[in-house]
């Protein structure tokens, strides 16, 4: 009976469909432990009432544990799934403020940037944490998670312990629907290949049936409907020849060509300079209505694949049948054209044996030029979480793409004395 743990299980957002998931695929061939977690006993507890009914309903022979300390539940864990939202949105809208007292603005800000850069020196730390307590009690256990900034928290994770580790993320299947939806194609017909670096990879193929759809995606660019939903993203391919993965939201922060002023951010990704928390809560909420809804009906639970990553890759892992996904793992001769060393998101196989990240080869140069920029401050962002070393965090933030085309040095070494004390409580490495 292999023991699953999923760290956040309280989570407002992923809960349900990760519980389904887990319950519906991993118990279908036999036993299964299932450990929900949180440190919010109350969230703790819709999860578990969530899981009873759903257990109930398809009566599956399911062990269901639930915990409030880590320790307690990754004992014996033989995998790890991690949705944890970690110091609070509230936290995230600190930086923020911080980041617009200096001019700068960003979106989402949880990849790159100063609010990225301070969102992984507070998520890795935290994270290991977790890895530290799996290193005495499961060491053996894969940890799939998936924190932001997950290309900057999955290099930290593999430079810091010995757990296996990967970084999963929606972004290039969602891409990949959204391509499909905007040129009337069924998302279940299509094929597809892309690499690069998180919420940056490139949608290097886009076919149905051996024919190329990249042709009358590209002419897309010139139908107002199309091209008002994805403004960022088709000047970027326009301009550099690929779709890039993530929303045109966020991929107005990775590069310095849309959000220097609140004009252009409004220009470019309108209604959402402000009032980006106030919509996540208003969604997270949503979500946590629907299942407690769900929960509390004397009607079963509706039930549908949701085709959680994480949930599939455990089941590829157990049962050998074999599921590829796009991963974030250390680039070792993965992307030949991108730095050693750096975490690149590629595609990955998971079966009975393990994970098997594919090789790339080389990108497009405009591409890879583009990912190693921003990716330039990556490595100097894990020192500075993992060593407390202030003059690597300026550093990274000083190479990030966006910053660099706002803000002076002088701004910038400002910026990082203010978001160190709005943060402290949180980043004890730098005390």
């Amino acid at each position: 009976m292999p023991k699953v743990v999923y760290i956040g299980a309280g989570s407002k957002g992923f809960a349900q469909t990760l519980i389904t998931d887990a319950i519906v695929r991993l118990s279908a061939g036999g036993d299964l432990c299932l450990t929900l977690m949180d440190i919010d006993a109350r969230s703790l507890g819709n999860s578990v009432r969530f899981a009873e009914k759903l257990i109930r309903q398809l009566g599956r022979g399911v062990r269901l544990e639930s915990a409030t300390e880590l320790e307690a539940a990754l004992e014996g864990a033989d995998y790890v799934f991690d949705t944890a939202l970690k110091h609070g949105l509230e936290t995230r809208a600190k930086e923020h403020a911080c980041c617009h007292k200096y001019g700068l603005y960003p979106y989402s800000g949880c990849t790159t940037g100063p609010a990225g850069v301070f969102r992984a020196l507070r998520e890795i730390p935290a994270t290991l944490e977790v890895l530290r307590i799996m290193e005495r009690v499961c060491p053996k256990a894969y940890y799939i998670h998936y924190q932001n900034p997950t290309n900057t928290v999955s290099l930290g994770l593999s430079v810091a312990s010995p757990i296996k580790s990967v970084g999963i993320c929606h972004s290039v299947e969602g891409t990949v629907g959204t391509m499909a939806h905007l040129l009337g194609v069924p998302f279940g017909e299509v094929a597809f290949w892309a690499a690069g670096v998180n919420h940056q990879a490139w949608i290097l193929r886009f076919e149905r049936g051996g024919e190329d759809l990249y042709p009358a995606f590209r002419r897309l660019y010139h139908d107002k409907a199309a091209y008002g939903k994805e403004m960022v993203r088709f000047e970027m391919m326009e301009f550099f020849g690929y779709f890039p993965t993530e929303s045109s939201f966020h991929n107005s922060e990775y590069v310095p060509y849309f959000r220097r002023t609140r004009e252009m951010c409004e220009k470019w990704t309108p209604g959402n300079v402000d009032n980006k928390y106030e919509i996540e809560i208003a969604e997270r909420n949503a979500q946590l209505d629907l299942m407690l809804k769900a929960t509390e009906s004397d009607e079963p639970i509706s039930v549908r694949d949701n085709h959680e990553f994480c949930v599939r890759i455990i089941e590829a892992l157990e049962t050998g049948r074999p599921f590829l996904f796009y991963g974030n793992v250390i680039n070792d001769g993965l992307i030949t054209n991108l730095p050693p060393g750096l975490c690149v998101e590629v595609p990955i196989v998971a079966d009975r044996s393990g994970l098997h990240p594919c090789r790339v080869g080389s990108l497009p140069d405009q591409c890879a030029a583009l990912n190693a920029s921003r990716c330039a401050g990556d490595l100097l962002a894990v020192k500075g979480a993992l060593e407390g070393d202030v003059k690597a965090v300026e550093q990274a933030i000083a190479l990030d793409p966006l910053t660099a085309s706002v803000l002076t040095l002088a701004q910038i070494k400002a910026l990082v004395a203010d978001l160190l004390e709005a943060d402290a409580r949180f980043l004890p490495q730098f005390k």
